[in-house]
């Protein structure tokens, strides 16, 4: 029996295997579908700006048990690309060793460590559903004394799509830990080492953006850094000094891969090559999806590290992979339609459309659909094989052969 297997529990992981099961039914193959995942939960980590981390992730077997997809619970340590094996650690401490015909690798991204003292010892973040824990806690605490210096004030590095996510969310976080006036009082500082505040937004969304920002009272450090941290004060590059004991760094990721000795193209965000197909270049049996993946979505744009990138590149590779097996026609990876829906906070949101990003959406009718996203729209299916299979379609319906 051909065996595929997916290195990744996040969106691209899980896709691919929705992907793969699909065309395996598809073409009623004799092909095993296993997936390697960190733990057994799709953590939904769009949403960890958010209050209340702790509900946010899901169990991956009602989406993948019905579909007949192993899950492995363990890290991949490294891969022969050669031998086409991975070495799994498992939980128990255990290297099992397992084979595959076709691998899809779907291992995320991760935050960009900053070089900056005391960052690593007093320094948060939100971009592991652990970290984000360890924050919600850690407020809780310096909230329950607020009158300690600097317990009320809230240090965001990176004024990115996560870091005006975050710091618009903020105030509630805090009220959710307190209450409504320390919410109001507290002090709330966004910096951002560029001259514009979501620069990577573009031009159209920004005086929206900028609008939410005064009105939920942040007070923008821009053009400076963070140039050191300690458990009681953040220090800036202009060398102003605020007495603070939380300091949450979202500027920038950078891909995840479980064996950098693969001799493979990377970009400057460490993401691997690959062709049309989403194979990866130089490796004919390994294919990538999601933040780790070199892409293009049209002939112009590469695909952005994003859930809605991710989710259909997952699609696309798990497609592509079973169907590379059976020796059968492949699809281009295309994904001409880009959307933007960017929170900011109380009743407030933004919702554009293409790369220009032309607003389409504002105020109370952006965030009734930026909550439907984020609680409906990136859950994984659950129901039946059938029910779950009939989730899985694809975008594309040219089929091409060729790079």
């Amino acid at each position: 029996m051909k065996h595929i297997v997916i290195i990744g529990g996040g969106f691209a992981g899980l896709w691919a295997a929705l992907g793969t099961a699909h065309q395996v039914d598809e073409n009623k193959a004799d092909i095993k579908i296993t997936l390697v995942s960190k733990d057994t939960y799709l953590n939904i980590r769009p949403r960890f700006y958010e209050k209340e981390p702790q509900a946010l992730r899901t169990p991956l077997s009602p989406t993948l048990e019905p579909l007949g997809v192993q899950l492995i619970a363990g890290i991949v340590e490294s891969v022969n690309e050669a031998g086409k094996t991975v070495d799994v650690l498992l939980p128990s401490g255990v290297i099992e060793k397992t084979r595959y015909d076709r691998l899809i690798l779907a291992t995320g991204s991760e935050l960009k460590g900053l070089p900056v003292p005391g960052m690593v010892e007093y320094g948060w973040n939100i971009d592991t559903y652990d970290a984000a824990i360890s924050l919600d806690q850690h407020m809780r605490s310096v909230l329950q004394q607020p009158v300690e210096r600097g317990h009320n004030t809230f240090v965001v590095i990176g004024a990115g799509f996560t870091g005006i996510e975050l710091v618009t969310e903020m105030r509630d976080r805090i009220a959710a830990h307190s209450d409504a006036d320390t919410a109001e009082h507290s002090r709330i500082v966004l910096v951002e080492k560029g001259p514009d505040i979501g620069k990577e937004l573009g031009l159209n969304p920004r005086p929206a953006v900028e609008s939410a920002i005064r009105d939920a009272n942040i007070e923008v450090k821009s053009g400076m850094c963070v140039d050191a941290v300690t458990s009681t004060t953040a220090r800036l590059s202009n060398g102003e000094v605020i007495y603070t004991s939380t300091v949450i760094n979202t500027a920038g990721l950078q891909a995840s891969t479980p064996d950098e000795t693969l001799p493979v193209e990377r970009d400057n965000l460490g993401r691997l090559a690959t062709d049309n197909h989403l194979r990866v270049r130089g490796l004919d049996s390994i294919y990538a999806a999601g933040d780790v993946a070199r892409a293009y979505v049209d002939d112009e744009h590469l695909a952005l590290m994003s859930c809605q990138h991710a989710m259909e590149m997952g699609k696309f590779a798990g497609y592509n992979a079973v169907r590379d097996l059976l020796e059968l026609p492949l699809r281009a990876y295309r994904q001409p339609v880009y959307l933007t829906c960017i929170d900011l906070g109380r009743s407030r949101a933004l919702y554009t459309s293409g790369w220009e990003r032309a607003i389409q959406k504002s105020g109370d009718e952006a965030k009734k659909l930026k909550q439907q996203i984020n609680t409906q729209w990136i859950y994984p299916p659950v129901g039946t094989r059938d029910q779950i299979l009939a989730t899985v379609s694809m975008d594309v319906e040219q089929e091409v052969s060729d790079d």
